[in-house]
């Protein structure tokens, strides 16, 4: 495979990318579940589903699949601002093990906000996770903001 060399040399670029793959991993996996958990539950969305897996009765919602799309949505509020910022922050040529604390931290967050999502854990797990995945996202935005003020 041809190799960038310039992306290559960016070491915080490619721990950015690698936790952005796994996210993103994430993210389908939480999609295949709730298409499991639909079929399961008997529970469509649309009425061609409900028509194929037993009729009409079948089109409706659950609240198990409702609980797998709002993770599902939940990761799209926030790890697609994570890509933004990710990308951008590796921009700025930060400490690469202070990124990759960043990185790590925003990825196992997100990872332990699905798996309290999902398995319905106690509170506060789910909002912990949150919060804490949040802190390097806060970070990244005001440094990058630090890093572009000159420029408005």
């Amino acid at each position: 495979a041809a190799r960038s060399p310039k992306m290559m040399e960016n070491e915080v670029f490619l721990s950015f990318t690698f936790y952005s793959t796994i996210l993103i991993l994430k993210m389908y996996v939480v999609a295949i579940i709730t298409g499991q958990v639909r079929l399961r539950k008997k529970a469509f969305a649309n009425l061609e589903d409900a028509l194929r897996n037993g009729g009409l009765q079948f089109c409706r919602q659950d609240p198990d699949v409702e609980r797998c799309r709002r993770a599902h949505h939940n990761d799209m509020e926030n790890i697609f601002p994570f890509l933004f910022l990710g990308a951008i922050y590796s921009l700025l040529d930060p400490s690469p093990t202070v990124a990759r604390i960043h990185f790590l931290i925003f990825c196992v967050g997100r990872i332990i906000h699905t798996i309290a999502y999902l398995l319905q854990l106690r509170a506060p797990t789910r909002s912990v996770a949150y919060s804490v995945a949040q802190l390097p996202c806060f970070s990244m935005a005001l440094q990058i903001l630090l890093a572009t003020t000159p420029y408005w």
